[in-house]
This record gives C-alpha cells, sequence and structure tokens, in this order.
C-alpha cells in the first residue's frame, strides 16, 4: 500500500518560517515528480509548487514565487517544502503528492498525503 506521510506543520507567528517533509512508504519516489498543495477553510484546494523527479525542474504557484522552495532529498526519496516570510493567509492543510509525470503532478497526481496543518498567526 502506497502512502505518503507529510509531517512539519504547526503553529508558527507571521513572518517565520517552517519547513514540511513529505516521504513515501510502499513506494520508491525515485521516477516520480512530487507537489504540494494546500487547502485553507472553505476554500478549494490550490496547487503550491511541484519538482520533477530529478530535482532540475520546479514550477511554483506565481503567488507564492519567492517565499517557497520545494526540493527534494538526496534519496530522492523524501520531498520538502520550504516556507519563509509566512503569512496568516498561508493558513492551510499542506499535502503532497506524486505522480509518474511531471506535466500531470499538478493537475491529477496519482497518489495523495492525508495533509499537515499549517497555521499562522498575526
Amino acid at each position: 500500500q502506497v502512502q505518503l506521510v507529510e509531517s512539519g506543520g504547526g503553529l508558527v507567528q507571521a513572518g517565520g518560517s517552517l519547513r514540511l517533509s513529505c516521504a513515501a512508504s510502499g513506494l520508491t519516489l525515485d521516477g516520480y515528480a512530487m507537489g504540494w498543495f494546500r487547502q485553507a477553510p472553505g476554500k478549494e484546494r490550490e496547487f503550491v509548487a511541484s519538482v520533477s523527479w530529478s530535482g532540475g525542474i520546479t514550477t511554483y504557484a506565481d503567488s507564492l514565487k519567492g517565499r517557497f522552495t520545494i526540493s527534494r532529498g538526496n534519496a530522492k526519496n523524501t520531498v520538502y517544502l520550504q516556507m519563509t516570510s509566512l503569512k496568516p493567509e498561508d493558513t492551510a492543510v499542506y499535502s503532497c503528492a506524486a505522480d509518474p509525470r511531471y506535466g500531470s503532478v499538478k493537475l491529477n497526481p496519482v497518489y495523495w498525503g492525508q495533509g499537515t496543518q499549517v497555521t499562522v498567526s498575526s
């Protein structure tokens, strides 16, 4: 059974930073493109960032460029989302996702994690 497990969420003050991690069990992420999404209360889920299996290609939501950075671990089996200069509007459940095709991970990834809560206080 494939599982993606996120960690690193929590409560942080505005202007602070957090690093989220996503690790897989039952699946080797090498060869998979990875993405991060978020869903705030009462809002639709939105794309945050994606990274190719090699780590060489990244894509970001325009509104988050410069504050968020997606990366892969050296073994390619962990994906990170470094978030800086956090704002209250970044409060959401953040989920990671995986898909064999980079073009699909942003739109309709095959695998999803359960999510981790990020709360930014003002």
